[in-house]
């Protein structure tokens, strides 16, 4: 399942998007987060995957640095982590 975390406003479109069906739940993603923005949740199938944190998803932007913008600078980030090519940011 693809799950979209984020918004639309005036300024543009701030998801991250996870592929729940191609994450293992390793967890990796979570500590390589420099903004602590995801976790490790069960989902609607008893599997444990990666998600966006409840108190981060209206705000997304503004807590989430983005991959291009920020992230990709970064030597670990949660995209640079991911065997398995699982979120992606729309930033």
């Amino acid at each position: 399942m693809i799950i979209n975390y984020g918004y639309t406003d005036g300024s543009g479109e701030y998801y991250i998007v996870i592929d729940t069906d191609k994450c293992d739940g390793c967890g990796e993603c979570v500590p390589a987060c420099p903004q602590n923005v995801l976790e490790l949740a069960e989902d609607d199938y008893g599997d444990i995957v990666v998600k966006v944190r409840d108190e981060v998803k209206s705000k997304v932007s503004y807590v989430c640095l983005g991959f291009n913008p920020g992230c990709s600078k970064n030597e670990a980030n949660c995209r640079s982590v991911c065997k398995h090519d699982v979120i992606s940011h729309t930033w």
